[in-house]
């Protein structure tokens, strides 16, 4: 899947467009745009260097439409609406979960955190409420860095330029047996 971001002046409505596998294109509102980062191009990078396939953008790969959503082009799958909503009724917890893990990292990377043991106890407050709030630290350390090189292509781009980025192809879902 291809997401496609572009640099707007702040305070302008941003958005993504998103080409899915599937060969469906969809425009994804993303708020208000500020001086960094679109929040959901962070949503990416954290979720794509975590590998949290269960997180905004790994759920818009596999079928989900969110209502911030709107369908631009393409032939859209058949019961795609019945699939995204139980799609999204699986992924629930998980979608909480990426949002603290984001915050997390985000954290992480504001703080120019370096040890595994500051994430830990990072890791400890920002994910209180998620249950099993295990983290692999040097993966949070990854996701971190990942957002400052992120941080920097983005500082190159001029108003009204693109940065594509590419979010792995899900696998298939395995079939239950009956």
């Amino acid at each position: 899947m291809d997401v496609r971001f572009t640099k707007l002046p702040r305070g302008r409505r941003t958005y993504s467009v998103v080409h899915r596998a599937d060969g469906v294109r969809w425009s994804v509102d993303g708020g208000v745009a500020g001086p960094g980062l679109p929040h959901d191009l962070v949503h990416f990078v954290v979720e794509r260097a975590i590998g949290e396939e269960h997180g905004f953008w790994g759920s818009v790969a596999a079928g989900v439409v969110f209502g911030s959503m709107s369908h631009l082009d393409g032939r859209r799958p058949p019961h795609g609406r019945e699939r995204s909503t139980l799609l999204l009724r699986e992924r629930r917890g998980g979608l909480q979960a990426a949002e603290l893990l984001v915050n997390l990292v985000e954290h992480v990377a504001e703080q120019g955190m370096t040890s595994t043991e500051q994430v830990r106890a990072a890791a400890r407050t920002h994910l209180s409420t998620v249950q099993r709030a295990e983290v692999d630290p040097a993966r949070v350390l990854d996701a971190a860095q990942a957002l400052h090189d992120m941080e920097s292509r983005w500082a190159e781009l001029a108003e009204g330029e693109e940065l594509t980025v590419q979010w792995p192809t899900p696998r298939p879902a395995r079939r239950r047996r009956r």
